[in-house]
């Protein structure tokens, strides 16, 4: 990778913290040290990877992934342990993890990672920061206007909508400008695909 990425190290194990950023630091990069997630989204770091220390009994990655996006932290993740068993590598890669590092690494392969994963981390990076976004948006809304959200992202016209929420058409009106109003969107497909995005959909 010929360009300086920072390595957010978060793992309970100090010796293991100071050892990979110490790789880290050799291989050109910087690195960023901390114990638990707590402790990183205490400043919520804005670019760079993440590398986490995958720890079952800890915190599994798809509850720390979906905890990171909650605290508007975007950046693609490295999952690590000490022998790893398949089916956590597989459970880390559904959860949005890009690759399942096995402890203790070394640093030639490292740096290969580094260098493979350099577009799908750039690529990651952007569609997490979308998502994060698009929930922001989202959060804006009222509850109805949230459910006619809802409604318009399954293809329902406004007299639809009125019949399932058992209000006015000309109410589904107003909260609908509401919400494309709150939402930024020009067209309902623009609010559909912030509904998509988000993951909510």
């Amino acid at each position: 990778m010929d360009t300086r990425t920072t390595l957010h190290i978060v793992d309970r194990s100090t010796r293991t913290r100071g050892e990979l950023a110490r790789m880290v630091f050799d291989l050109g990069h910087h690195a960023e040290v901390y114990a638990d997630i707590a402790e990183l989204v205490e400043r919520p770091p804005r670019d760079g990877i993440l590398l986490l220390r995958d720890e079952p009994t800890y915190f599994g990655l798809h509850d720390v992934i979906r905890s990171l996006a909650d605290h508007d932290v975007g950046l693609p993740v490295l999952a690590m342990d000490t022998s790893p068993e398949t089916g956590r590598v597989v459970d880390a890669i559904k959860a949005g993890a890009l690759d399942y590092l096995s402890l203790p690494i070394d640093a030639n392969y490292l740096s290969r990672v580094l260098d493979n994963i350099a577009a799908e981390a750039e690529a990651y990076a952007a569609a997490r920061q979308r998502m994060i976004e698009a929930r922001s948006r989202i959060s804006t809304l009222s509850n109805r206007e949230r459910e006619v959200l809802d409604w318009l992202s399954r293809g329902s016209s406004n007299k639809a909508i009125a019949r399932e929420l058992a209000i006015s058409p000309r109410t589904v009106e107003i909260h609908r400008a509401n919400m494309m109003t709150k939402l930024g969107a020009n067209h309902p497909a623009d609010a559909v695909r912030l509904q998509l995005e988000a993951g909510l959909g």
